[in-house]
């Protein structure tokens, strides 16, 4: 009788723990990556299982479904017990299967990131109204949110038809910062389909003495698509604006956007851990980056830098009535080593602003759960699944309506509603900026709360809060 010998071809493990420094060999299969993961019921490899198949040297993993459907929410790596960053392996998967030729198991993401990234360096931001027709066009159904979502957000002006170009200037002038200005760095999005976070943002800014100041010339900063199409447009892109509100003269930046923070976030995070990618980056923009720039969201502008009790020494018309289920989403709070969030789990920053204005806030389980992020442009069917969840478990614990702080988690909760047909009840969504400016006796349209599709007037009628 002769020994079998068996042997494991470690060789994708290898690469993996090479270009990531992930080590897959960590995961003694505990399941706390697959039990917490929103979408795991719809994938062919559960998280856990697509650890396992590496340690394996399954290679098949690269033609699954999995890594290209995950939204990249953190939970895995969030609460990985070895550390490991199981959403970065996704990612590298993704790479991996794209450098190899391999075909996408759905395809309309590969043409969403390769839109937005090409769009992103073309313009040098996000172009919302080409992104979304040349998504759909490319899709199997090219008119699905025309009629439900285009044509609402066009006739409640939140289409910008002309693209935005900008460019990083070379030169840049430095200013002197008088002490109530931080700079501003609204986004793409914040100057098209979601106007309403941009007026409201300002609105409550000025009411409370906060001058935000939108640095002259500032860029996509990559969002989702660049980190899973080019680690090095990941970081480049971000870096570049950081650099040129650092040149600006200013030390601290306000995000209102969940997915520009946290790529900001993450590009400071590699550089200090990382010396030779700081340099390398640096040759990249063509400027020694100081790292002097305090990284916030404008969540924690307003509870940190405005103060909550500031706030609620501004509130004109108090809330009271309103029950508020504040929701931060993925990218505000996770991963706590990028972010810094000291309750990940189950933040309350927001929560203490809203209570500030005189509502009430309401204990949910869903207050960083995914939304879906950008499946709503590519499986618009999971994001409804996983939009109507929230909507529904809000709704359990008595919220009459939702606070969010981020523009792609407001387009998912507040567009998708018009197409879940059986929704009995429409529940306003609501940016937490538009809550602050209703308080401070702000005109309900200067915080653009008529450009909302989920209609927030007779919810607001009925609690008393409308004169």
């Amino acid at each position: 009788m002769s020994d079998v010998i068996t042997s494991t071809d470690t060789r994708l493990a290898k690469l993996i723990e090479e270009e990531t420094g992930e080590n897959v060999y960590l995961c003694y299969q505990c399941v706390k990556c697959t039990s917490g993961c929103p979408l795991a019921e719809h994938f062919d490899y559960t998280p856990n299982q697509i650890m396992r198949a590496i340690q394996l040297g399954q290679e098949e993993i690269l033609s699954s479904r999995t890594i290209w459907l995950c939204a990249s929410c953190q939970v895995c790596t969030t609460r990985c017990p070895q550390g490991i960053d199981v959403a970065r392996i996704m990612t590298y998967l993704m790479m991996t299967a794209r450098r190899r030729g391999i075909k996408p198991a759905i395809p309309a993401m590969e043409d969403f990131i390769q839109v937005f990234h090409r769009n992103a360096r073309l313009f040098g931001r996000s172009y919302e109204i080409a992104l979304m027709m040349e998504t759909n066009l490319r899709a199997r159904d090219p008119l699905k949110d025309v009629f439900d979502l285009g044509l609402p957000m066009i006739m409640k002006g939140k289409i910008s038809f002309l693209p935005s170009i900008a460019r990083v200037p070379k030169r840049v002038e430095r200013r002197e910062v008088a002490p109530n200005e931080v700079a501003y760095y609204p986004g793409c999005s914040l100057h098209s389909t979601a106007i309403e976070y941009n007026m409201s943002a300002e609105a409550a800014a000025r009411v409370v003495g906060l001058e935000l100041v939108e640095p002259k010339g500032w860029t996509c900063c990559g969002s989702a698509p660049a980190h899973k199409l080019n680690p090095d447009d990941a970081l480049r892109m971000p870096l570049e604006n950081l650099a040129l509100i650092e040149r600006s003269g200013f030390d601290e930046v306000a995000v209102p956007c969940a997915g520009c923070y946290i790529r900001f976030r993450s590009v400071q995070h590699e550089i200090r851990e990382d010396p030779a990618l700081k340099q390398r980056l640096d040759e990249a923009i063509g400027y020694e980056y100081q790292d002097t720039v305090k990284v916030r969201s404008l969540v924690e502008t307003m509870a940190e830098r405005v103060g909550v009790e500031t706030i609620a020494e501004k509130v004109q018309k108090p809330l009271k009535g309103l029950k508020v289920a504040c929701y931060y989403g993925c990218a505000l709070t996770r991963p706590p080593k990028i972010t810094g969030a000291a309750h990940h789990e189950y933040p309350m920053a927001m929560d203490r602003l809203v209570r500030a204005l005189g509502a009430q806030t309401l204990d949910w389980d869903g207050k960083t759960r995914c939304c879906g992020a950008e499946l709503g442009l590519v499986v618009t069917e999971r994001a409804i699944e996983m939009c109507r969840w929230l909507i529904d478990r809000a709704r359990a614990v008595g919220a009459d309506c939702i606070a969010v702080a981020c523009p792609l988690c407001h387009a998912n909760l507040d567009g998708r509603q018009l197409q879940m047909k059986d929704l009995e009840e429409k529940m306003p969504i609501l940016y937490f900026t538009q809550l602050m400016s209703l308080a401070f006796g702000v005109d309900p349209k200067a915080a653009g709360l008529d450009k909302n599709l989920v209609d927030p007037f007779p919810l607001l009628q009925e609690r008393g809060l409308m004169v």
